[in-house]
């Protein structure tokens, strides 16, 4: 090998390249979330209640299964509120992909769990700079041209679903923020959202149809994408500020929307790629905003 090529190789410190690579593979995970959601229900492989009891029961047992390998299986003892907003984020979001395309229902979902977040901070006292507040008006008008009535709009009572899962996601996550084993915390609130996921499906039996590949997806999203997608994001959290871990969560829209369309033959609207320009540009915005009023 080139020793150029090996003297800029090694300048890069493995336990970077470690981080870079467990916060991929977390987005990735992430973003395949919506996009398994989307194929099974798209499809009519399982029914959205169906999707959602087992994604949690999934997930909670790869979590359990984690937790006991650690040896900490009750550091995390996790409490029924947060465990009530982790069920509303599975079951909205499960019943929201019936009718988004993953691409829309990705960007809705995390536009509404960052203003969820960002409207928690000022509601707390937290003051924006001017550009901050841009930030939040370009989102919001971002999401405002997405929902506008035309051909290329997407479905509102679908909409209305994402934007709820949006919000109880933001609050699960400031529920959980400063815990001391936020991967315990998450696995204690997955035990108690699974009976939850179970009896909504109960209530939903009339409806209820699976088939071996609607079962295989969703137990994929629950074991997979969430289960061991959030222990490897919460490996990577580690080492990442605050700041780095909200702004690289801005990859999560783009990959599900390019993924919906490789993957599951979705348009990608003009529509969807200016309001996907105008909700992560404008949350990047308040996120900056933020970050350089602290180093003041």
């Amino acid at each position: 090998m080139n020793k150029h090529v090996r003297g800029a190789m090694s300048a890069v410190p493995r336990p970077a390249l470690a981080v870079s690579g467990l916060t991929a593979v977390a987005m990735l995970a992430f973003a395949a979330n919506s996009l398994l959601c989307r194929l099974a229900l798209q499809q009519n492989h399982i029914d959205p209640a169906s999707f959602g009891a087992v994604r949690l029961a999934s997930g909670a047992l790869v979590l359990a299964c984690v937790m006991r390998g650690k040896r900490q299986g009750r550091s995390g003892r996790g409490d029924w509120r947060a465990a009530l907003f982790l069920f509303a984020y599975v079951a909205l979001f499960s019943f929201a992909y019936v009718s988004l395309a993953a691409g829309t229902g990705a960007l809705i979902l995390f536009g509404s769990v960052q203003l969820t977040m960002l409207a928690a901070g000022l509601l707390a006292g937290e003051r924006f700079t001017l550009l901050g507040w841009l930030g939040m008006l370009s989102a919001l008008l971002g999401l405002a041209v997405l929902l506008l009535p035309g051909a290329a709009a997407p479905s509102l009572a679908g909409a209305v679903l994402m934007a709820g899962a949006g919000a109880a996601w933001g609050g699960y996550s400031l529920r959980g923020r400063g815990g001391a084993d936020p991967l315990a915390a998450t696995g204690a609130s997955f035990l108690r959202a699974a009976p939850l996921g179970i009896l909504l499906a109960l209530l939903f039996a009339a409806r209820a149809h699976a088939d071996a590949r609607g079962v295989g997806l969703a137990v994929a999203s629950g074991a997979l994408t969430s289960g061991l997608g959030y222990v490897v994001w919460y490996a990577a959290l580690r080492h990442l500020s605050a700041l780095r871990a909200a702004v690289v969560q801005l990859s999560v829209p783009p990959i599900a929307a390019f993924g919906g369309v490789l993957l599951l033959g979705e348009a990608f609207s003009l529509r969807l790629g200016l309001a996907s320009l105008a909700v992560i540009g404008g949350i990047a915005l308040v996120l900056g905003s933020r970050n350089a009023r602290r180093r003041a």
